[in-house]
């Protein structure tokens, strides 16, 4: 299992359910990574996509504890629930929040960051995998530049 974050340089990856900084590079990175494969994202996370609206072109499997149904996506209440939903596609991606990612750090084989070299005030935060004795770096982009934001994609893989 894969997961697909952005985080600032002391790992934040949002504010108030939002992300404070918006790459136009790193969403054509997200829809490229995750297109045509499964995503597993929390309830909350997906109020905050357009529209609420599960993303086109791809399996959801929404993560919630409320007893809800969502057109267009699949809903698991438990970890071994979307795991268990996971399971029978090729290919999944853990795509947020913070509580989520936290659930799903244990089953992933690799995590595609696009490290911002910022660090706005973040209140939700992505395990630093820099210091993890877990993962070590795949794969590390060139630093690039984007309306004077810096920002680069690694690739982190599991030991």
């Amino acid at each position: 299992m894969e997961a697909i974050v952005a985080v600032f340089s002391d790992w934040g990856i949002g504010s108030e359910g939002t992300q404070q900084v918006v790459l136009k590079a790193d969403r054509a990175h997200f829809r490229e990574l995750t297109a045509g494969a499964a995503v597993i994202v929390g309830r909350r996370t997906l109020a905050d996509f357009p529209g609420g609206r599960p993303l086109k072109g791809r399996s959801n499997i929404v993560v919630t504890r409320q007893d809800i149904t969502i057109e267009g996506a699949e809903v698991a209440h438990s970890t071994d629930e979307a795991l268990a939903l996971a399971a029978k596609y090729p290919r999944t991606l853990v795509i947020g929040g913070a509580s989520v990612y936290r659930q799903f750090l244990p089953y992933l084989d690799l995590v595609h960051v696009t490290q911002i070299d910022l660090a706005p005030k973040s209140d939700s935060y992505f395990e630093n995998l820099d210091d993890s004795p877990d993962f070590r770096v795949r794969e590390t982009g060139d630093w690039q530049e984007e309306n004077g934001v810096s920002y680069r994609f690694v690739t982190y893989e599991r030991i």
